[in-house]
């Protein structure tokens, strides 16, 4: 546990005030090689620009509960996702504008009702401070179109020991038995 200095307070007040509330990827993820499939759409291919879409836009694009999750910051009943029992080789890609995310590779069991994955792929993620309950926590969107996806704690498995918490409704998933 960490001990809070007034030093490591003032200092992180001070890079949490400085910093952008989204900024480009600070993650360093994994390399993943990609398929050809119409529901990724990797960075440099998307005919949208996600980040200047209006509210009324994003509404026709996307359901209720996805607009709640990736528009909103809200977060999706714990076990409810079909995606909690996907476990075929595959891309999870954001369900807002199909930025691949996470690949089948990192993706294990955690007990906690969302899926989950040890590590996103590289520049797919940017992370910002959540003060919204008791105890900060580190909170994680879609580097292309800002949709929220979920939180990231360090309680996951080796080898980054860390737990990528993911709505599932802001996911979907891409089979590679579908590539083209």
């Amino acid at each position: 546990m960490i001990a809070l200095s007034r030093r490591l307070f003032l200092a992180t007040g001070l890079a949490a005030f400085a910093s952008p509330a989204f900024g480009q990827s600070d993650i360093d993820g994994l390399e993943v090689e990609l398929f050809d499939h119409p529901g990724i759409t990797p960075w440099g291919e998307e005919d949208v620009d996600f980040r200047s879409l209006s509210n009324a836009e994003w509404r026709d694009r996307l359901n209720g509960e996805q607009l709640r999750v990736l528009r909103q910051e809200g977060t999706e009943r714990a076990g409810t996702s079909p995606l909690n029992r996907e476990h075929r080789d595959g891309i999870f890609v954001c369900a807002g504008c199909a930025l691949p995310l996470f690949s089948s590779e990192a993706k294990y069991e955690s007990g906690t009702g969302w899926p989950s994955f040890w590590a996103p792929i590289r520049g797919a993620v940017a992370t910002k401070p959540d003060y919204r309950i008791w105890t900060p926590r580190t909170e994680y969107h879609c580097a292309r179109c800002e949709g929220h996806q979920g939180h990231v704690f360090d309680d996951g498995p080796r080898p980054t020991r860390q737990r990528w918490c993911n709505n599932g409704v802001a996911l979907s998933f891409v089979p590679r038995s579908d590539a083209l």
